[in-house]
């Protein structure tokens, strides 16, 4: 009965806030409030929150998980991404710690601690944002999204050494366990697509390394994060990802839940979660100057720095293990920083567009190598989109003899081009700036072949705004979507399933033909 409660209040405070434009995680909070406040009305006691406390920590388990199978060394081993994590960190730390100190009546270990958990940003809101607005792949989506994973790996070192724990003589077996890389891999492949994948990824966070690592002394959300990170390198990663995504999901409202049902926040909690919001745009300030510092441009420091403005869930973990007692006014002021961020995540491209005058001239000399401006030489066709379909168009006009070049904002699809022999570059089409500093010189033909529908719209409004009047041909699923793409200025628009299902049947028809051909020879004497 009280897991029905709980549902019910979930799901009514989360779509309460979605339908006003706001991160369902802060409706989970206030349903936790609430059943603080109303429980025993519903059924719903304090001492419930024992049972919410082991499905949040699963939750956490398979947060660090997918967090791992996304850990790609090359994506972390950047200047701008160990540089800008760690110097954010220590400046929030500096900036933080004294002002806690001196106005609040705590001991210095306690504002140290609570210095830390503020310097963090959230993975889940800003992944969330980010992918909602496909810019996880776009440059400063990658920027973002690598800053948060060294954060929460400074998450776990503190959570480790801030708990006390001592590890056993067994927990040398960790530096071990690379070598099941292979078997990990081997399982992976055998695993198919349906449930056993769900239930694999299950093993590996829960029972693997988060209970294997526990049982040594070490922490299960280590174990949990280095198991998927084992993982990461494999083509399937991103597969296994997603299908724990929704399951994932779930538990963590388990734990956004049992923040809120330990009890109502009172005044004082009130105030210090509204003076940390005032004090928020620290946070985005320091992250803008740092990322300028590392050669990124203004609208690429902008756009990561505002995903970054506001406080984790990470934050929150780190209070349940060595700051219980912080945990409610941090929970209020998580929530304050979402509601600050999501909507200033929706404008952030018009904002930008509105400072850009002021910002711009506080870019460095030099450019990021990522963000150079780009010529196209003499290539005569653009393809953009280095998918399935941008990779055979590529390869049936360069057999015909066509100079090409193909562009997409995903590194892997580009590393992965380029080693088969095409001429592929790093780009976002979403990125308004590229279009305008674009050298495309003897280019007379643009494909778009990317799956994202509104980059393919931006994409021919950008190209049509800046003079070009070469042929720009796309695909598309929908009819509604191809004629968005054509009102925006292509000359033409093919629609991927009735075209593979045209093409289909012209291979049916020659076959029949074929084999009629054969008969009618095979029966003349």
């Amino acid at each position: 009965m009280i897991e029905a409660v709980w549902i019910a209040f979930a799901f009514v405070m989360g779509l309460v806030m979605r339908q006003v434009g706001l991160p369902p995680l802060i409706g989970y909070l206030g349903a936790g409030f609430a059943l603080a406040g109303f429980g025993d009305l519903f059924g719903a006691q304090p001492q419930d929150s024992k049972v919410l406390s082991h499905i949040a920590h699963l939750g956490v388990l398979l947060l660090l998980f997918t967090v791992g199978l996304k850990l790609k060394l090359k994506n972390l081993i950047r200047p701008e991404v160990i540089g800008g994590s760690l110097i954010h960190f220590g400046l929030s730390v500096a900036v933080y710690f004294p002002g806690l100190l001196l106005f609040l009546d705590i001991g210095s270990r306690e504002a140290l601690l609570l210095a830390i958990a503020l310097s963090f940003s959230s993975t889940v809101l800003a992944a969330k944002v980010l992918e909602g607005k496909r810019e996880l792949r776009a440059f400063h989506g990658r920027v973002a999204i690598g800053v948060l994973i060294m954060q929460d790996l400074i998450a776990l070192v503190v959570i480790s050494i801030a708990s006390g724990n001592s590890p056993s003589a067994w927990a040398l077996l960790v530096f071990a366990v690379p070598l099941l890389r292979p078997l990990l891999y081997k399982l992976l492949d055998m695993s198919g697509h349906e449930e056993l994948l769900v239930l694999l990824g299950l093993f590996l966070a829960l029972v693997i390394g988060g209970l294997g690592f526990e049982s040594v002394g070490l922490s299960s959300e280590l174990g949990a994060l280095a198991f998927g990170a084992m993982l990461a390198n494999h083509k399937r990663a991103g597969e296994l990802s997603q299908s724990l995504w929704s399951l994932k999901e779930v538990f963590l409202v388990g734990f956004f839940l049992q923040i809120g049902i330990g009890g109502l926040p009172d005044m004082n909690a009130l105030l210090f979660a509204a003076v940390m919001g005032v004090v928020l745009p620290i946070k985005a300030i320091l992250f803008f100057f740092l990322f300028l510092l590392f050669k990124l441009r203004a609208r690429s420091a902008f756009l990561s720095g505002i995903s970054l403005t506001n406080y984790s869930e990470f934050g929150l973990i780190v209070a349940s293990v060595v700051l219980p007692e912080w945990l409610i006014p941090l929970a209020v002021t998580v929530s304050v920083s979402f509601l600050v961020s999501a909507p200033l995540n929706r404008i952030a491209h018009p904002l930008y567009e509105r400072l850009s005058k002021k910002l711009i001239p506080l870019e460095r000399d030099t450019r990021h190598p990522d963000e150079q401006p780009v010529t196209l030489g003499d290539a005569e066709i653009l393809i953009m989109g280095l998918g399935r379909t941008g990779r055979a168009a590529y390869d049936r006009l360069h057999e015909k003899g066509y100079r090409i070049v193909a562009m997409d904002s995903d590194p892997v699809a580009i590393e992965t081009s380029i080693a088969a022999g095409r001429n592929a570059r790093f780009a976002d089409a979403e990125d308004q700036v590229l279009w305008q500093s674009l050298e495309m010189p003897q280019v007379h033909s643009v494909i778009l072949a990317m799956n994202d529908a509104e980059a393919k719209t931006i994409a021919v409004r950008k190209l049509r705004e800046r003079g070009f009047r070469g042929l720009i041909v796309a695909h598309a699923m929908f009819d509604d979507i191809a004629q968005r793409i054509m009102d925006a200025g292509a000359d033409q628009t093919y629609l991927t399933m009735s075209e593979a299902g045209a093409g289909l049947a012209e291979q049916v028809d020659r076959e029949l033909i074929r084999r009629a051909e054969m008969l009618v020879s095979a029966q003349r004497p």
